[in-house]
């Protein structure tokens, strides 16, 4: 299976390069075929320029991450503010693009979805927060935006998996071994 481990964190040496590595060296291990991009250290620009925005319904765009080919895309980031960080937010933008990711109605009503070979999407990510604020109190508003705003409106067919590491800025070895377990099963399972 052709796999995209997209990470979002500034620090190379942090729990969250930590488990996408885990996601790698799994995926790899297992004999697909693996991409890994990480946005801090490839200094990716999440700007979205006037002449791209603008471009947005006039212009097909080039795809440039490759997505068209991606049968599992793994995202690996820290939820802040219960929000993406800002860079993957860019990369996003900059990368499910028109003619790429989706085609616009001709009337600018529901998108046409044009991933058809991602299969499976999986949301990695590590919360300072407890469980039950993001779950109860915002009603995950992270899961809610990949699922239903990206990944269902671009690529259908893909089974979406979020898998939450919550109060992790105190997380016990022992917490993230089984968080990784976790992982294993859930790469397992789709792969």
């Amino acid at each position: 299976m052709r796999c995209l481990i997209v990470l979002a964190h500034p620090l190379p040496q942090c729990l969250n390069a930590h488990l996408a590595q885990a996601v790698h060296d799994a995926l790899t291990d297992a004999g697909h075929d693996v991409q890994f991009l990480d946005l801090y250290r490839e200094g990716f620009d999440p700007v979205l320029t006037p002449n791209e925005r603008k471009a947005y319904y006039q212009d097909t765009f080039l795809d440039q991450a490759g997505l068209a080919d991606i049968e599992m895309l793994v995202m690996v980031f820290p939820t802040w503010w219960f929000g993406l960080p800002a860079i993957l937010k860019g990369w996003i933008d900059r990368s499910f693009l028109p003619g790429v990711a989706y085609d616009h109605a001709s009337d600018l009503s529901a998108l046409t979805p044009r991933l058809t070979n991602m299969k499976h999407a999986l949301a990695i990510t590590t919360l300072g927060a407890p469980g039950w604020v993001d779950r109860l109190i915002l009603r995950r508003p992270v899961y809610r935006a990949l699922k239903w705003g990206l990944i269902k409106a671009c690529a259908p067919k893909a089974q979406f998996r979020m898998l939450s590491l919550y109060a992790s800025e105190t997380v016990e070895t022992k917490r993230v071994a089984k968080f990784e377990a976790k992982i294993q099963a859930a790469l397992t399972r789709m792969t």
